[in-house]
């Protein structure tokens, strides 16, 4: 179907934009309805968005692009050719291994030393909110959840991940620097930053902790 809107504006351009920047997939009929509501002038059916998507395809085809319009979880949506999935996964991989900011060096350098911990403890030593951090820390699968804290709420309980020992160089978290190895572990350059972290959030943890044991007066 080659409809254009008044302002030059091609019908197939417009279901190729909302599907883009779409999070997740809109059916055929769904499409159809968006657009019939939009502008009076169209009474469009699932074929005709069918149809488009088709026409969006053949082009991607011509002109070899990344990417295609797939029907998935009973919608379409964008999605990348299956030959360039090994590819997104290097450059997933080299994403997860930049530096962290110094506010996830600080969560993670606890949960690390202080395992398995709430994320309330966590606040408790940081003194501010960690649940964003937390979260990016998940998502980058250098902590994982570990259980449930028996204590009221039953908070969620976390723990380091394997990928955490990778990408700090452990073998096991037995090998957490120690606050009198600072002079050998900064001799490592590349790992400098991280381990005076641990160093650093190791001491100040211990630090919280004799506090908080500290009978009050």
């Amino acid at each position: 179907m080659n409809y254009t809107f008044v302002d030059g504006t091609r019908l197939i351009s417009v279901i190729e934009a909302i599907l883009f920047a779409h999070a997740e997939p809109l059916k055929a009929h769904e499409l159809a309805a968006m657009m019939n509501e939009s502008e009076e002038e169209l009474s469009l059916s699932a074929e005709h968005i069918d149809d488009m998507i088709t026409e969006l395809n053949q082009l991607y085809d011509q002109n070899d692009v990344s990417f295609r319009i797939e029907k998935k979880g009973g919608g379409y949506r964008f999605l990348t050719r299956p030959q360039l999935h090994p590819w997104l996964q290097m450059a997933q991989n080299q994403s997860r291994r930049r530096r962290l900011s110094q506010s996830a060096l600080e969560t993670v350098a606890i949960v690390a030393y202080k395992q398995p911990i709430t994320k309330p403890e966590v606040d408790a030593i940081r003194g501010v909110d960690s649940g964003y951090v937390i979260r990016q820390l998940l998502e980058r699968e250098l902590i994982a959840v570990s259980g449930r804290a028996d204590s009221p709420g039953k908070p969620l309980l976390y723990k380091t991940s394997p990928l955490f020992l990778s990408h700090f160089g452990l073998q096991s978290v037995d090998d957490l620097p120690k606050p009198r190895e600072i002079e050998d572990l900064l001799r490592d350059d590349d790992m400098a930053e991280h381990r005076q972290a641990f160093i650093d959030f190791h001491t100040k943890t211990d630090e919280v902790a004799d506090e908080s044991q500290t009978p009050q007066q």
